[in-house]
């Protein structure tokens, strides 16, 4: 079940890397985000299963036609309920088969001692990258300029080892989430301040700030945007109607199970049904997250 899917290994069709996934532990999570979980996700009974057993994840990728996915983690006592063992579960998970599950971990610069040290041991366990999450976690992405000087450790130390920084950008609707935290251009300062670290910018900022996320991708040269959670046929009418100008920039993902994201096969159907050339299309479904993380 580790072994690439054949529709990824084709030459007339485009392989695709879903770089944003959550499959998490559930049983993590605090009462009223599961009740809320539980109301939004009628499949939750497979979404579960797909969190019991790697195997038969993969084979849902499979079907999908998805080669790699990035598996998303971020570490959120007060609102969500993950502590800093959600990224050693995430680890453990991705563990199953490296070379197609893609784990990204987090450190929460308030719930440890040693932030930089943190960095390090999720890198040694396996996590090829860092999510913060703002909304959730609280703090605003250039909360180092204010004071959480545990946050500048986590850029530093990832900036030097090599790990890109995924950051949530974009409302989130989550009780407790606070949403005064998610504006993309907070995250300018990072741009500045760490040029070497590589910076994803999650959902590129929706449904509010798209135009900052663009400005930012294009002012920062290792500034990246995923369009996760955006509905694709929406992609280039509504949100970015100048993404192929961006296209060496962005990269693919769904957010599934978000609660937007019906199906991840779906999902992949409508992006590769967009107005976009050829070339920007294989640079966002794959080539990208390639060259971000390399196999």
């Amino acid at each position: 079940m580790c072994a690439l899917p054949q529709d990824g290994t084709s030459t007339n069709v485009t392989p695709v890397i879903d770089i944003h996934i959550h499959i998490q532990p559930h049983s993590m999570l605090k009462p009223a985000v599961l009740e809320f979980t539980h109301r939004h996700r009628l499949d939750f009974a497979q979404i579960e299963k797909f969190s019991s057993d790697p195997v038969v994840f993969l084979n849902y990728l499979d079907k999908a036609g998805v080669e790699r996915a990035g598996l998303i983690s971020s570490v959120s006592p007060d609102v969500i309920g993950y502590t800093s063992e959600v990224s050693d579960w995430t680890a453990r998970y991705c563990a199953a088969c490296p070379e197609r599950l893609i784990a990204f971990g987090s450190v929460h610069p308030q719930y440890v001692d040693n932030a930089g040290a943190e960095v390090d041991r999720l890198a040694k366990i396996g996590i090829r990258a860092l999510k913060v999450h703002p909304p959730h976690q609280l703090f605003a992405p250039n909360a180092y300029r204010d004071g959480l000087k545990p946050l500048a450790a986590v850029y530093e130390r990832a900036q030097t080892i090599g790990l890109p920084v995924m950051i949530h950008t974009g409302t989130s609707i989550f009780p407790g989430a606070r949403n005064i935290y998610a504006q993309p251009l907070l995250a300018d300062d990072i741009g500045v301040d760490y040029p070497d670290l590589v910076v994803i910018l999650a959902h590129g900022g929706r449904p509010l700030w798209m135009n900052e996320a663009f400005f930012l991708v294009r002012r920062h040269p290792n500034m990246y945007m995923d369009i996760s959670s955006i509905p694709p046929q929406k992609l280039l009418s509504e949100y970015f109607p100048r993404l192929e100008e961006i296209a060496d920039k962005v990269l693919f993902g769904t957010d599934w199970p978000g609660f937007g994201v019906r199906d991840v096969a779906e999902n992949i159907a409508q992006f590769k049904a967009l107005p976009l050339s050829e070339k920007a299309q294989r640079k966002i479904l794959y080539d990208n997250a390639a060259r971000l993380f390399p196999k």
